[in-house]
């Protein structure tokens, strides 16, 4: 076997291992997505892990095509799997105590305080939905943080996380709702330059 023919070898496993791990990072966020399985979450995290562990390792060499592939993986793993990733942190740092609403947000009183589990049979029209539509926002959000740093414009974060505050300005009266807006908002964003450094430490 000559010299050239082995670095292809390695250039081929190098890339091989890199996208089937990403791949099945991927795979356990869908499945931690479609299903609410907090093991596949976690699953999906150690395979994002990994990779970018993979990914710091210079490559022997490139394949055509290769960096577009690993893109596009990397920004569908930072969309979907953003998502479980928020949800386990909220539940790990809440421990479900906060009374969910019927549209992905929490139930907080009227005035503002933390609604009870055992009052809201009771409260009636005292307690409303806060902090609505998450999915759907952090879907965005992840998409647009991926999106700006892969395209050199680390920056627009910063505009990004500006934009969903005031959005969200007027709900965040109750603490709950504040330390679910955090801690979500972070969890998301983590996970979205997670993913933007897979694909950065692979293409340097």
């Amino acid at each position: 076997m000559t010299l050239l023919h082995h670095f292809d070898v390695l250039t081929y496993l190098y890339w091989l291992a890199l996208l089937l791990v990403t791949l099945g990072s991927l795979a356990a966020a869908v499945i931690a997505f479609r299903f609410e399985k907090r093991t596949w979450a976690i699953i999906s995290a150690g395979a994002l892990a990994a990779a970018v562990f993979i990914a710091v390792i210079p490559a022997p060499g490139d394949l055509n095509g290769v960096h577009m592939v690993l893109g596009l993986v990397a920004i569908a793993l930072a969309v979907v799997g953003g998502g479980p990733m928020a949800v386990l942190s909220l539940k790990l740092a809440t421990r479900n105590t906060v009374p969910a609403g019927t549209h992905g947000g929490i139930m907080v009183e009227n005035n503002g305080e933390f609604a009870r589990s055992d009052a809201l049979a009771s409260a009636g029209n005292a307690v409303h939905e806060v902090l609505r539509g998450g999915l759907a926002i952090g879907v965005l959000e992840r998409l647009a943080v991926i999106g700006t740093i892969l395209a050199g414009f680390p920056e627009g974060i910063a505009v990004i996380v500006a934009i969903k505050g005031v959005g969200r300005f007027t709900e965040l009266a109750a603490a709950e709702a504040r330390e679910r807006f955090i801690i979500g908002t972070l969890a998301s964003l983590i996970w979205a330059c997670a993913c933007a450094a897979l694909v950065h430490f692979a293409v340097i």
